[in-house]
């Protein structure tokens, strides 16, 4: 299979957008499976297969809570991080069992755990559709105008290759920044159930201050179980597991969901996240940060409440400002300066149609991203619901709209309500996850204060959202008043809904009296008039100008490359290998061995605390077992979860961060320092056996459960 755009144009050229020497950039990109990099891979004495390439894909999946995972067993095993896994396993915890602190496992399939809400998806099938969409907005067509007739053309594809009552999703996904659209069609599935997760002070070892660094002695893993018809999954494609493990060097893969990159970025996009974007996004981590943070403090079970999204926030927060570092080095900005210069200079002295369409690409985006600074503080507190930060508000907005979208015809509705993306939406909306309520208040409370200075306490609309009142007294009587933390009363209303809209009609939600629904019918007018705005004069002419950019590169570059990513399956490859970190060399591997000494050099405390059957069992581990590694393929957020494998698609490792030297790589690639962390096979394998006593586990992995 090969990636095309349509006509003569066959294919986006990033290759010189970073100008960055060939000995550095060797093992650079997260490539698409239908357009894998075959002459990359020849230095390696490696060309992969058709049938390696889908088997690959089709043993991969994504899990719709963000991050990936892959299929380790023919029984419907699934391998991933205990960090992915992390909000599955609070969800399933109750006051008498922290399965996110203590750990699980199910020795039999009877005790394995049914998760809430959680959606795995496996990619299926892939087609280009670029001339489908193109062939839907006529050259010329204003962007408002252009993004209706986009927008409709892709849910009526979507609509026609999704089927619900065979659980196949279908997405259409954006590349090359509107250059292409591809057709994505995913098996969904939604019995999952929990296996097996160590302590989370075993996975998450060295916390907070080791998080992002190297080396690192994490058994970050956990493990999943996909059921079709209330029976384990027979899985035909399936990764099986290395005995060897890796070895320093050596040729690897990983297959995962890599989530955002900004690569392609112009040079006005990249100095709004510098100066506009990460610095407002710091803040608000910052803040939430603070609030969980000292909540958590006030008791075990408040801690545990918000344990999951704490640590969510605390890691967005390091990784901003790791990526932060790497805007305001003028190094990396010169290098995107140059090769700037470079494509302006030829869109300028060239006479092709590409090069013509793109000769107002770059104002057109700087215009846009005026626009986009001049509304990231409305569009945080009300589109993105920074201001009423809940769960019980995102519900009650998602009744809200759907009552209003529904009678619709699906092309001309908020995109989240078409037609092919429903099940998913409601599949979410129904689950029967944990909402707690004095979380809900504190979250609100401080979202409404968040609100009040965003637009200013004077605001019409803060004071028609406060009625009167406090933050804290509004946010106890919205959460205390509402009832759409029900499943079944959502069930109720949604189902109303959609009677409702069989007759083209909107659903009586005033009729409940839901304070919660009603504040959300109260921001919904400034709110949908702010994406509107965002839509029609930030999204649609940037996709329009990078999509002119894009065939631009290809006319100067002819070259086959890879797209950002848009948290879609991706096959990176590098080796494994070391790096030098102010003049000292950091090797490949630490060991179990490694493990010990950095517990005793931090005296056992903290972040650093052995669980205990760890200390028991030191004497069973063989201590030289290799347990984390690094290696050189190009992986950023969304992979976590990811198999490490070789080139006999056999797992040699998972996949759980990256270093400090990593973060830069959101906008551009550098091999010297920049490494994926993940655990060695042979460290999960051991752990297993000898401090968790799960053989039935282990033999699982390694072919011999009978």
């Amino acid at each position: 299979m090969t990636s095309r755009f349509p006509a003569a144009v066959t294919v986006v050229a990033l290759i010189g957008l970073l100008m960055i020497p060939k000995a550095s950039r060797a093992d650079e990109g997260m490539w698409l499976f239908n357009n894998p990099p075959r002459a990359q891979l020849k230095k390696y004495g490696f060309d992969p297969t058709e049938q390696w390439l889908d088997h690959v894909r089709l043993s991969s999946v994504r899990f719709n809570s963000g991050g990936s995972g892959s299929f380790v067993s023919p029984d419907g095993l699934v391998m991933t991080n205990h960090h992915v896994g992390a909000g599955d396993l609070e969800k399933v915890s109750t006051a008498e069992k922290n399965y996110l602190r203590d750990g699980f496992h199910a020795k039999t399939h009877a005790e394995e755990i049914k998760c809430k809400g959680l959606e795995l998806n496996v990619l299926i099938g892939i087609k280009d559709v670029t001339a489908d969409v193109e062939k839907a907005v006529p050259a010329g067509t204003a962007p408002a105008a252009a993004f209706k007739l986009r927008t409709a053309k892709i849910a009526e594809l979507e609509k026609g290759a999704a089927d619900p009552e065979k659980k196949i999703r279908a997405d259409v996904v954006t590349l090359y920044a509107g250059g292409q659209y591809h057709l994505y069609t995913f098996k969904k599935y939604e019995d999952i159930r929990i296996v097996f997760a160590p302590e989370k002070q075993a996975a998450f070892y060295g916390g907070d201050p080791d998080n992002f660094e190297y080396p690192r002695f994490d058994l970050d893993v956990c493990f999943f179980r996909v059921y079709e018809g209330g029976k384990p999954l027979k899985c035909e494609h399936y990764l099986k597991w290395s005995a060897a493990g890796s070895k320093a060097d050596e040729l690897v893969f990983v297959s995962g969901h890599p989530g955002r990159t900004n690569r392609a970025n112009t040079v006005d996009e990249l100095k709004y996240l510098r100066d506009t974007g990460y610095p407002y996004l710091l803040n608000r981590l910052n803040r939430l940060e603070v609030l969980l943070n000292s909540w958590s403090g006030r008791s075990e079970q408040n801690a545990q409440r918000a344990e999951e999204e704490l640590f969510s926030i605390q890691n967005s927060r390091k990784a901003r400002i790791g990526g932060l570092a790497g805007l305001m080095d003028p190094a990396l900005m010169g290098r995107k300066e140059k090769e700037q210069e470079r494509l302006q200079a030829f869109i300028a002295q060239g006479t092709t149609a590409e090069t013509k369409a793109a000769a107002d690409a770059y104002a057109t985006v700087a215009k846009a991203e005026k626009v986009r600074a001049a509304l990231i503080k409305e569009m945080t507190a009300l589109e993105n619901a920074g201001g009423f930060n809940s769960a019980s508000f995102g519900i009650a907005r998602t009744l809200l709209r759907a009552s209003e979208e529904l009678p619709k015809p699906g092309g001309e509705r908020l995109r989240e309500f078409a037609d092919a993306r429903l099940p998913s939406l409601k599949f979410g909306l129904f689950s029967d996850e944990p909402i707690f309520e004095d979380l809900e208040i504190l979250k609100l409370s401080d979202a409404l204060q968040f609100l009040a200075v965003t637009l200013g306490p004077d605001s019409n609309l803060v004071k028609k959202v406060l009625n009167g009142k406090s933050p804290r007294e509004r946010a106890y009587e919205l959460i205390s008043g509402t009832k759409v933390r029900d499943p079944e009363v959502r069930k109720k209303i949604f189902a109303g809904i959609e009677a409702a809209a069989k007759d083209g009609k909107p659903y009586d939600l005033a009729s409940l009296k839901d304070p919660m629904i009603e504040v959300a019918r109260l921001v919904d007018g400034p709110s949908r008039a702010l994406r509107k705005r965002f839509e029609n004069e930030v999204d649609e002419p940037k996709r329009q100008a990078h999509a002119a950019l894009a065939k631009a590169k290809f006319a100067m570059d002819g070259d086959k490359v890879y797209p950002d990513a848009t948290f879609t399956l991706r096959l990176a490859y590098g080796t494994v290998k070391g790096y030098k970190e102010d003049g000292k060399d950091v090797p490949a591997f630490t060991t179990f061995d490694g493990l010990y000494k950095r517990s005793a050099e931090q005296h056992n405390k903290g972040a650093f605390e052995l669980p205990k059957r760890w200390v028991d069992k030191k004497s069973n581990l063989n201590l030289k077992t290799p347990y984390n590694f690094v290696c050189t393929a190009d992986s950023i957020g969304g992979t976590s979860g990811s198999p490490v494998i070789n080139r006999n698609a056999e797992v040699v490792g998972l996949i759980f961060d990256g270093n400090i030297q990593s973060l830069v790589l959101d906008f551009i690639f550098d091999q010297e320092t920049g490494r994926a962390v993940s655990v060695d096979s042979r460290a999960i394998v051991e752990a297993l056996r000898k401090v968790y006593d799960a053989n039935d586990l282990a033999d699982e992995l390694t072919g011999k459960k009978k």
